[in-house]
């Protein structure tokens, strides 16, 4: 590995808030070595974080390497994310308002999006820790050797040659038929999920939601993860009890809710998304 950097471009952070970026369910291949450090991969690179004084600093395999631009990018570490956090709307949303204190620095991640989708695939009905271990075995036996106990993604090409037999033998059980489905469809057409990627949200959902085993919870995570799209707003249990709860949306259906969310919060939506998943699934969010 090389020798640990600063990160020029960090800001005012927080543990709490950069640790639920990189172990909240965003992503699902990054692993502590420390309490305050994390190793892991992204398009095949390696890349340990540290946090130590309100600081990232970064250090990248010397075979798998990350720069430090890509490092900046991947974390949302620019400006750009401060003025998204601004046009929240946490002024008048003491909700909101609690989860950004709590959880300074709490990004999206910029992933790639064929990862993004085979991660989400597999979480249908799985904790994090389940998933993790599911997208690990499946690296391990497929995908590329990064070193430091890693393996990279093998991609939709390599996924399209594998027997579902194989994939139910590594835990993703009746996941295992969906993986193989999207991966027949990615070999015919690979430029698909590039495609998708550029076009408005809603057109981008439509098309992910037309592959097997993608519904619209995964289709948002996925683009909002792994495409940057920020208008999604993925809902999953944690986020129908915050809504249920703290908006008196109980009688709303999870279309209302995001019809909601995406009117309430704006643009920047799905970044609200994930400061009230993580607020409520650590428990930070108090009743008023």
């Amino acid at each position: 590995m090389s020798p640990w950097k600063e990160l020029i471009e960090a800001r005012n952070l927080s543990l709490l808030g950069f640790r639920e970026t990189l172990e909240g369910g965003q992503s699902f291949s990054w692993y502590p070595t420390s309490e305050t450090s994390w190793i892991g991969s992204f398009k095949s690179k390696v890349v340990e974080l540290k946090f130590s004084d309100n600081m990232i600093f970064w250090r990248t395999s010397l075979k798998h390497k990350a720069s430090e631009a890509e490092i900046i990018n991947y974390l949302w570490l620019d400006k750009s994310y401060e003025s998204a956090v601004n046009n929240l709307p946490w002024r008048s949303d003491s909700v909101l308002a609690q989860c950004i204190q709590a959880l300074p620095g709490l990004t999206i991640l910029n992933q790639p999006l064929e990862e993004t989708l085979f991660h989400f695939l597999l979480s249908s009905a799985k904790s994090i820790p389940q998933i993790k271990e599911a997208v690990f075995l499946v690296c391990k036996n497929f995908g590329t050797p990064l070193g430091n106990n890693l393996w990279g993604f093998p991609g939709w090409q390599v996924l399209s040659e594998v027997e579902e037999k194989e994939l139910r033998e590594l835990k993703l059980g009746y996941r295992a038929k969906y993986v193989c489905g999207v991966a027949k469809i990615l070999q015919e057409d690979p430029a698909y999920l590039k495609k998708i990627s550029r076009l408005p949200y809603q057109e981008a959902k439509s098309k992910l939601i037309s592959l097997p085993g993608v519904g619209p919870k995964i289709a948002d995570c996925a683009l909002l993860f792994g495409a940057k799209q920020t208008e999604a707003f993925p809902v999953d249990t944690w986020i129908s009890k915050t809504l249920d709860m703290h908006y008196n949306l109980e009688s709303f259906n999870p279309v209302q809710k995001i019809i909601f969310a995406r009117s309430h919060f704006g643009k920047f939506c799905g970044l609200a998304q994930q400061f009230l998943f993580s607020g409520e699934r650590l428990g930070l969010i108090k009743l008023n």
